[in-house]
C-alpha cells in the first residue's frame, strides 16, 4: 500500500497493485485495474516512485528471509532499494563491493 493524497486534501492509501495507468494531464490520474480513475496531489513521479520503494520494500523483506544467515548482516546495512537493486541486478560484482563504494 502506498500513501496518497485526494485532490481535496484528504490522504488515502492505495493498494499499488491495482494501477492500471497514470497520467499527468496536469493533475495527476490513476486509473484502477476495475476501470475506477482517481486523482491525486502527487506528481506522476512521485507516484512511480512510491509504488517502486514500496515493491522494493516487500521484495528485501522476503530476500532477507531466504538468504543466508550470514548475509543478513550486510542486508541490514542497506536501504530496502538498494538491497532490491542488488538483487534484481544479479551482478555478483556488486555482492562483493566495499560499502564506500557503493554511495
Amino acid at each position: 500500500m502506498i500513501e496518497l493524497t485526494r485532490l481535496n486534501g484528504t490522504p488515502m492509501l492505495l493498494n499499488s497493485d491495482l494501477i492500471k495507468t497514470g497520467e499527468a494531464s496536469p493533475d495527476t490520474m490513476l486509473t484502477l485495474i476495475n476501470g475506477e480513475k482517481l486523482i491525486v496531489r502527487e506528481q506522476l513521479s512521485d507516484v512511480l516512485d512510491r509504488v517502486l520503494a514500496y515493491r522494493a520494500t516487500l521484495l528485501a523483506t522476503v530476500a532477507r528471509r531466504l538468504s543466508p544467515n550470514d548475509a543478513l548482516p550486510r542486508a541490514a546495512a542497506l536501504t530496502s532499494v538498494e538491497f532490491a537493486e542488488e538483487l534484481i541486478s544479479g551482478d555478483p560484482s556488486k555482492a562483493q563491493r566495499p560499502e564506500d563504494e557503493r554511495r
